[in-house]
This record gives structure tokens, sequence and C-alpha cells, in this order.
């Protein structure tokens, strides 16, 4: 039986008058249905521009320049616009960063909502809006009828975040891919949004990708995390495998760098030195060779390739 989602060594470019620079760099991973993924890793790290690589919406002058992405048994890296725009927004939904940027201002929430679904589906105007209340209804919004005839502005950060995740799940897709859903919203609505996440993928099968940076955010919402640097997946495997017993120096930095992972009171916090290389100026070998404590000479000539470490567990690093 085939997975839900299928990517196998995509490389994702962007042309420049300088030449092509590589985004993404060999990616690859699956996803079964009801599960949930992290992709985790800095900024700059290629995290997004996977993320848009799976449903198609990588903006000139990027493009997918090899490898597949595969959905339902179907391989949708080559599919047309008209092709995808039946994906997109329907059968794989996507939760954006800002929902103040996503939301249309000048259109109430409930307009938005029928929209989106009259794009979708043929479907009479009070069918979808009885649809679009029923989804912010399991988004647990108050006063859901009201809210429909509101504009975002009048609603707050973490109402509008509820809005999004409602109008994501309006055609009960099969997989939703969230980019930081948290980053505007303070520390106690964030913590409800991510449980609401976690509630709807368990109560409707959904497989959920969470894109993030926040490894503690991660360790406690999915069950397989994929650590992305500079483009490429240097750590993949079992969630709680990968916090408890991190393989790779970066990812043994990432967590030993948040309070409440493996960092016990009164211990300090690690810092990673230096900063990610930008896409233009990658060094040889492991990307990540300037920053490591590990390197050998090996990591400055090689790029280590992902391999099987034991329990589950896949590492780029030559010293592991």
């Amino acid at each position: 039986m085939s997975h839900l989602l299928d990517i196998q060594d995509l490389e994702v470019k962007f042309a420049l008058r300088t030449g092509d620079i590589t985004a993404i760099d060999g990616v690859s991973f699956v996803l079964d249905r009801g599960e949930k993924l992290g992709l985790v890793g800095e900024s700059g790290a290629g995290k997004s521009v996977t993320g848009f690589s799976i449903i198609n919406l990588i903006s000139k002058p990027g493009y997918i320049s090899k490898g597949k992405i595969c959905f339902e048994g179907n391989e949708i890296s080559s599919y047309s616009d008209e092709q995808m725009r039946k994906i997109r927004g329907n059968r794989i939904s996507m939760i954006f960063q800002d929902p103040m940027m996503t939301l249309n201002p000048v259109f109430t929430i409930g307009f938005q909502m029928i929209e989106t679904l009259q794009a979708h589906q043929k479907i009479s105007k009070s069918d979808a809006r009885e649809i679009a209340l029923e989804k912010l209804k399991k988004v647990h919004i108050p006063s859901p009828e009201q809210r429909l005839s509101q504009y975002p502005h009048e609603l707050s950060g973490g109402m509008r975040q509820r809005i999004i995740i409602a109008i994501s799940l309006l055609t009960d897709p099969a997989i939703i891919i969230a980019d930081e859903p948290t980053t505007a919203l303070d520390v106690t609505i964030q913590a409800e949004i991510m449980d609401l996440l976690q509630e709807l993928c368990e109560s409707d099968n959904m497989a959920l990708i969470l894109i993030t940076h926040d490894l503690g955010v991660v360790s406690q919402v999915t069950e397989k995390i994929a650590v992305m640097y500079a483009g490429k997946i240097i750590e993949y495997g079992s969630t709680d495998q990968v916090v408890k017993h991190p393989v790779h120096p970066y990812t043994e930095g990432l967590i030993k760098s948040i309070p409440g992972t493996v960092i016990k009171p009164g211990e300090d916090l690690v810092q990673i030195p230096g900063m990610m290389p930008t896409l233009t100026n990658i060094p040889p070998g492991c990307a990540f060779n300037p920053r490591c404590y590990l390197k050998g000479a090996i990591c400055t000539t090689q790029t280590p390739e992902l391999k099987d470490v034991g329990n589950g567990v896949s590492a780029a690093c030559h010293m592991k």
C-alpha cells in the first residue's frame, strides 16, 4: 500500500543572474494518514520551501529541478496549474504564519469561507454557510454565527488563527501543512492552537506537517521529526528517539538550547556558535562543519549521506 505522501530526492533551485542556487537538496520523507511530522530547523534551513513545494507554490525564479512528490499514489510534482488547483486548498491545505496577511481585510469571514468552499465544490451558498458554521464550532470559536459577519480586524490574533484553521478544514483535507502557525501569538494562545491541531488530526485521521524552529513544540505534538540544515534533512526519525537521543551535533545543539527538554534545572543552555550559511556560500563537505564541535578532516571535504544509525533514526554525520 502506498504512503499518503511520498517525497523522494526533492531538489528546488532558484535561478539568479549569477547562476542557479540550490535551496532544497535531496529531501526525502513519507507521511501516512493521521501521522504528524515536524520539519525543524533555523530560519533559512529550507522548511517553508519544502512545504510550498508540496503544493506547487514555489514562486519564480524558484522551480523544482529534481525529485518526485507523490500524493495518494499520484505524482503531483508534474501536475499542471489546473490539476494542482484541485489538490491545493482542497486535499492538501496550508496554514500560513501570519493570519492577518492570509485573511482579506475587506471581506467578512463568512464571505471568505463560503468563497473558498465554492471554489472547490459545486455547493449552494446556504449549504456552504452551514459547513462554515460547523467548522467554526469544530475549532471552538464562540458565537460562530456572529463571527461570519465580522471582518478580520475585529478579531484577536488567536481568533484569527482559529479562523484560518477552520478555513483549512472546509474541504476535509487529507494533509494540513502548518507553517509556523503560532509565530505571532502569545505563549498561552500558542499552546491552545497546538492542542487544537493535535485534536483535529486525531479526530479526523488527518496528517499534519508542522513547520517550526521550536523543537519543544514538535516534541509535544508530532510522532516523526525531520531536522533540516542548509536545504538538507540531517536527521530523521521518531520524535521521541530524536529528542531524547539526538545523533547529529546540530540536533543536539538545538535540543540543548531549549529549556525543559534534556537540560536539567541549574544547567546552562547550550549555544550553537556561528550562523547558518547563506545559499550562495555553503561550505564544502558538511554544511554544518564550521559550527561543529565534532568535525574531522573528512567533514570539510565530503558531504555526508543520510544513513540508518539504528533505533529507526537516520542521520547525516561522518562522525557518528
